[in-house]
């Protein structure tokens, strides 16, 4: 892939972080969490896993963490299933959230490219055994449900693919409980 597509794409995962930013409740005075999984192979068009494209991924990584810093939003990125899906946070993120750190350090065959340029990204990086995101992005179907608050609700963005990659994105709400005979609040739908 080139350095003129690598950039395109990162200028389109801005985009579409900024389109899922704008879906996330904010309550609480916590920012809202986002979960990222990312195939770079996916992206270039190969299956996932085989293909890992490094220097895509660190163009990824440096627009995800801009992106995220500026939205006001907490960034977690899933690795792959060679580390049994742990997420790259920051430790302040880890510490505030009560997050158990693993002793892990990605690696671009263990732990995926864009884990791996995630990690070199974040100023005091750990890993984590898991997280209950707010909002999640999962770029080449890695899977990241188990990552999200237990109500996902799905998010259509405007674009469905960053390359050859499949999207898929989710916001997530409170469960209603109650029946019958439960009001809900329509703000937190």
């Amino acid at each position: 892939m080139s350095a003129t597509q690598s950039r395109q794409l990162a200028t389109e995962l801005r985009d579409l972080l900024q389109e899922l930013a704008g879906t996330a409740r904010r309550s609480g005075g916590r920012r809202p969490l986002l979960v990222i999984g990312c195939s770079t192979s996916e992206i270039a068009g190969q299956r996932i896993g085989r293909a890992s494209q490094p220097e895509l991924a660190a163009e990824l990584a440096a627009a995800a963490l801009a992106a995220a810093a500026g939205l006001d939003l907490d960034l977690a990125v899933q690795c792959c299933e060679h580390l049994n899906r742990a997420l790259v946070v920051e430790r302040d993120t880890a510490l505030a959230r009560g997050l158990t750190e693993v002793n892990a350090v990605p690696q671009n065959n263990a732990g995926g490219a864009f884990a791996t340029a995630i990690y070199a990204g974040m100023q005091d990086p750990v890993l984590v055994m898991n997280v209950a995101a707010d909002l999640g992005l999962d770029i080449g179907q890695t899977l990241i449900g188990m990552h999200l608050k237990p109500v996902a609700v799905p998010v259509r963005l405007a674009a469905g693919r960053l390359g050859e990659a499949v999207l898929t994105a989710a916001r997530t709400r409170p469960p209603s409980i109650g029946g019958e005979r439960a009001h809900y609040n329509p703000a937190l739908r």
